[in-house]
């Protein structure tokens, strides 16, 4: 099957193999037994991945230990729209 491409604002395609690492992660991830989706946010593991994700966006982004790095949720499902 062909890969379709979505060129809207947004979402974007994602190399194969990024798509095939996610998928074997969704049902063992880091050896766990479970996704990453179903460990707890509270969990060592959980709290290394914010940790990590943290420390590359400071970097990445240049921020400095004078600000917090916030990780909100989006809005409710309603607010996201398709592309036609």
């Amino acid at each position: 099957m062909a890969r379709a491409h979505n060129f809207c604002a947004g979402p974007a395609a994602l190399p194969e193999p990024v798509l095939a690492r996610a998928q074997a992660e969704l049902l063992d991830w880091r050896g766990l037994g479970c996704s990453v989706m179903e460990v707890s946010h509270r969990s060592a593991e959980f709290m290394a991945v914010i940790e990590a994700a943290e420390a590359s966006l400071r970097r990445l982004l240049s921020i400095s230990d004078d600000y917090a790095v916030l990780f909100l949720r989006v809005g409710q499902a309603s607010s996201f729209r398709r592309c036609p």
